[in-house]
């Protein structure tokens, strides 16, 4: 018997004594990520990327992937997940998904329970000794979201650690604890409009530059997952060679949201793509910094799908992150606007189908009638769809997302199911934004805090530079569609101040650009040193991007002079202005060589930009309303097309006038004209008068501008005259008596022949 039992006990004891075993599967490390949506934008708050299962309220297509197991057996399955309305005690679970293990389902329905990420037990499976397949099954459409799976023999429940990359995390991932070690002159952080304009600007004047973007996609707000269309006036100002690079970037959307195509990510890339001196790295989320003394040393980041980390070691850093997260870990000065922040917009469209379309209804989201919001009749959910004014923007993103998420879906649950559902049998979601678009968070103080006083008064820094044509544009609730949800309403509207000029530009200083306290650090974006009124006008994008031109061409002078950015202030400014003015397109190998201005370097723009409208040296004769001399209070407008070169003037105050000086280039016969477009309110009797320089003639006209010109592109003669060569002639329209508004833009000699 004895004997018996020993050799019972020789078989059995392979089993018993094999080593526990423990799988770790980041579920963005999957191979096919099917129909579900790699999510970055939380790493911080909750510990790691995680897939989204974003299908407007369709199942999407599995995630799937293979993983090898050395000793199969039963393993107990936990699945790191949330139910994500759960947090406001919402009927219905919109985030259930299953998980499948070699093609069978698992009979536990996850993203059921708990409204933090938690790790739900999934039960015990059979896997097979080598490879083996899971997959995530999406049940609803409707936002499940998985961070990872744990498989464990031992039937061990998983650390709830949300730090990044936690050290558990990192051993089961087979992952070095010594990171990869590159290095570089400039390392920028965030691939938004302030990170592009930064890099190239930076890479074309000769520094080495790595680009870190935690998403696969360039251009922030300006890319094809947010959609917000690229504002702010470029090339003007005192420097108007600054914002060509941000002319090369920019989409031209023709609304906000539009559609995918207009955004142009691939045009993004592949200009980055091609300058030899940035080493992209997209899909890298940079988590910690490295300082030595006052000035950081190097940034850590971990590639998100796979969790390898990268230590980009640098000279100078640029923070475009948005939140100002790199001058935060470095402990750079900063600030956030404690209550009466801009939220967070997640912007969505919808179309009419040929056939009646169904939408499930959203118990789960917010209880919407048609009364309380504002009906997209435009097909589109516009910037206004924006919550978290007073929420927290760095610890609770997520939130206020998953709340924008619940206005939309219950807005369309309202359209669909409720009491617009007549007239909506056909209409479909197309669009959502999963990737929020915040306004303001973590501001980075500089050796400059610009302010709304410096710029309605127009305060003039010698380091003047970034011109900021967008007023100053803040964000709060409307109080008529926040009665219901005074605690997070998710509608906005926009106080637009006065005193920017929008054509010209506020020069911002560039000591706005650089950390006070931190000695290598550049800032540019929404988290540049500037209070919350003046964020107003500095935070859209086209004025970010050529914050990081500036920052970029700092950088090489910096290199080249073996300086910090507060000298290139104090004793490189002349550089930095003698760099900004040249073409966007100039480029040196190295920042000791010689600079090359290529052939197809654009043209170079007047202080008011570069026209958009008629080029008036192409019309023999022509003045445009620029060079008019202009007396009482005139309206510049640009609605009303064609028109020539920046725009045109428009007034109705009487004691208001416009006067051109025509010269004619030969002696003839000459048809007088004036150029401007019809609209309803134009004047019906505005005065033109004709006055030749000697005053030998004078004529007067009377127009009625509500009815259209005689000729092409607006013109509209007011008189044939005979003029000697030389001889000046001056037409002057008048507000008086005008029964409307004036409208100028252009006046020409039209030689008779």
């Amino acid at each position: 018997m004895n004997k018996f039992l020993n050799s019972l006990l020789l078989l059995l004891t392979p089993a018993l004594f094999l080593q526990a075993e423990e799988i770790l599967i980041e579920a963005e490390s999957f191979s096919e990520h099917g129909g579900w949506k790699l999510d970055t934008q939380f790493i911080r708050e909750m510990g790691s990327p995680y897939l989204l299962a974003h299908g407007l309220g369709e199942p999407v297509r599995d995630a799937k992937t293979t993983f090898q197991v050395k000793n199969g057996g039963t393993y107990q399955l936990f699945a790191r997940t949330k139910d994500w309305v759960a947090r406001w005690k919402a009927e219905g679970q919109p985030g259930r998904f299953q998980i499948k293990i070699n093609g069978k389902a698992l009979e536990t329905t996850f993203g059921t329970r708990g409204a933090e990420w938690h790790w739900q037990e999934g039960g015990a499976i059979t896997l097979g000794k080598g490879e083996n397949t899971i997959s995530l099954g999406d049940l609803t459409g409707f936002n499940g979201r998985c961070d990872a799976i744990f498989l464990s023999s031992s039937g061990k429940t998983p650390p709830n650690d949300s730090k990044i990359l936690a050290a558990w995390r990192r051993d089961l991932l087979g992952i070095s604890e010594k990171p990869i070690d590159k290095d570089y002159d400039l390392v920028v952080v965030g691939g938004g409009y302030s990170g592009l304009g930064a890099a190239i600007s930076g890479a074309r004047m000769g520094c080495k530059v790595v680009l870190i973007q935690d998403r696969g996609v360039l251009g922030g707000n300006g890319s094809s997952e947010i959609r917000v269309w690229a504002k702010g006036n470029i090339r003007r100002g005192k420097y108007p060679r600054i914002g060509e690079i941000i002319e090369e970037i920019c989409d031209h959307a023709k609304k906000s949201p539009g559609t995918y195509e207009e955004f142009e990510d691939a045009k993004k890339e592949a200009i980055v793509r091609a300058e030899r001196n940035i080493d992209l790295q997209l899909f890298h989320h940079a988590f910690k910094v490295e300082k030595t003394g006052k000035r950081i040393s190097a940034v850590h980041a971990f590639d998100v799908r796979s969790g390898q980390v990268t230590r980009f070691s640098g000279t100078l850093f640029v923070d475009a992150t948005g939140h100002g997260t790199v001058g935060f870990l470095a402990g750079a000065d900063h600030t956030m606007t404690p209550k009466g922040r801009m939220g967070m917009s997640n912007m969505w469209t919808w179309a009419n189908e040929e056939k009646e379309v169904p939408f499930s209804k959203t118990t789960w989201a917010l209880d919407l009638n048609m009364a309380d919001f504002p009906y997209p009749r435009r097909f589109h959910g516009e910037w206004f769809w924006e919550s978290g004014y007073d929420k927290d923007p760095l610890g609770d993103a997520e939130g206020i997302r998953d709340w924008n998420l619940r206005a939309v879906f219950g807005a369309f649950n309202a359209m669909k199911n409720r009491d617009g559902a007549r007239d909506h049998k056909n209409a479909k979601l197309t669009w959502v934004a999963y990737v929020g678009g915040p306004r303001e968070s973590r501001r980075l103080l500089g050796d400059v805090v610009l302010t709304e006083e410096d710029i309605v008064s127009k305060r003039d820094f010698p380091d003047g530079c970034v011109p900021s044509t967008w007023s100053i544009d803040l964000h709060y609730p409307k109080k008529q569609y926040a009665e219901k949800f005074p605690d997070n309403p998710f509608i906005a509207y926009a106080v637009h101040g006065k005193g920017v000029d929008r054509s010209y530009g506020y020069p911002i200083p560039y000591r706005c650009f650089y950390s006070r306290n931190v000695e290598n650090l550049f800032m540019a974006g929404r988290c540049i040193s500037v209070t919350h009124e003046a964020l107003g006008t500095v935070r859209v994008m086209k004025t970010c991007g050529m914050m990081g031109e500036v920052v970029g061409r700092a950088a090489s002078i910096c290199i080249q002079r073996d300086c910090l950015p507060r000298e290139v202030y104090n004793r490189y400014l002349d550089d930095l202005i003698e760099l900004i003015n040249l073409p966007g397109k100039a480029f040196r190998a190295t920042v000791h060589d010689k600079i090359t201005i290529p052939s197809d370097a654009m043209e170079l723009a007047g202080a008011h930009g570069a026209p958009n409208g008629l080029d008036p040296k192409k019309f023999p004769g022509v003045v445009d309303d620029v060079k008019a001399s202009f007396k009482g209070k005139w309206n510049k407008g640009h609605g009303l097309r064609p028109y020539f070169s920046y725009g045109y003037q428009y007034s109705n105050d009487p004691a208001s006038s416009a006067t051109f000086t025509l010269e004619a280039p030969k002696s003839g016969q000459y048809d007088t004209r004036i150029a401007y477009q019809p609209h309803p309110n134009r004047g019906k009797s505005v005065p033109v008068e004709v006055v030749t320089g000697d005053k030998a003639l004078k004529m007067i006209s009377i127009l009625n501008m509500t009815q259209k010109p005689s000729f092409e592109n607006g013109f509209h003669s007011v008189g044939r005259i005979t003029l000697r060569k030389g001889q000046k002639v001056m037409v002057r329209l008048s507000a008086k008596g005008s029964n409307g508004n004036v409208h100028v833009d252009a006046a020409q000699l039209h030689p008779i022949d």
